[in-house]
């Protein structure tokens, strides 16, 4: 089970105590800054793609969407998302739980700097139904994370 994974790697960090469980779903940024009470941009989304040698994982806040030219930049291809019932084998955990921690091994995790802007921010642990509260310092420390990388911009609002 995917959350049990994710308590048993916060325990090594003394952490596996923080994770904040929920009576409803946090599934989606939406939905994670209800159940918390927050701000969307302060959820941390977990992104799953596919390179052509292997997959990543980029975290990145909860208002911004990935800026494709900017990815293939950094990444040197195009952006390939994986599908909805890809994530749970290729990434390790379901969709609405992705999260930077127990990940598969091979799994490359990167940092996007829209996160830099806040003092903590809220990433899932493995279900859809739970969360933690980090501080920038503490996801750096606890995360298995390559970089930081620029690939986002802010989801355009429109006004209907």
């Amino acid at each position: 089970m995917s959350v049990e994974k994710v308590k048993k790697y916060l325990g090594k960090y003394n952490m596996d105590n923080r994770i904040i469980n929920f009576t409803t779903s946090s599934a989606t940024v939406e939905l994670a800054a209800q159940a918390l009470g927050c701000e969307e941009s302060r959820i941390a989304k977990s992104l799953s793609f596919k390179l052509s040698n292997g997959y990543i994982l980029i975290i990145t806040a909860g208002d911004v969407k990935i800026d494709n030219v900017k990815y293939r930049k950094e990444f040197g291809e195009k952006a390939h998302m994986l599908a909805f019932d890809e994530v749970e084998e290729k990434i390790g955990h379901p969709v609405g739980g992705v999260c930077p921690f127990a990940v598969n091994v091979g799994v490359k995790i990167y940092l996007d700097e829209s996160l830099k802007r806040f003092k903590t921010v809220f990433p899932a642990c493995g279900e859809t139904n739970n969360a933690i509260e980090l501080t920038i310092e503490e996801l750096e420390n606890i995360t298995d994370f390559i970089k930081w990388v620029d690939v986002c911009k802010l989801k355009e609002v429109t006004n209907l």
